[in-house]
């Protein structure tokens, strides 16, 4: 999956696949996790949030079924 980069101070790069519903978020220690059925919209807030890392704590952890790839 690509990822874009973002400016946060606790994730380093975000992808999404519209296909299969699938968040892929990097962070800054470099783990990547998978979040799975995340509509779309919750994907255009996140990038749109004015921190990124604030939106995803309040919405998407702990919401959403996770696996960690890295």
């Amino acid at each position: 999956m690509i990822r874009k980069p973002v400016s946060s101070s606790n994730l380093r790069s975000i992808g999404y696949d519209l296909k299969s519903l699938t968040l892929e978020i990097e962070f800054h220690d470099g783990s990547v996790y998978q979040y799975f059925d995340v509509p779309e919209s919750v994907y255009n807030a996140l990038m749109s949030a004015s921190s990124h890392g604030s939106f995803f704590h309040r919405h998407i952890k702990d919401r959403f079924q996770w696996a960690k790839i890295r």
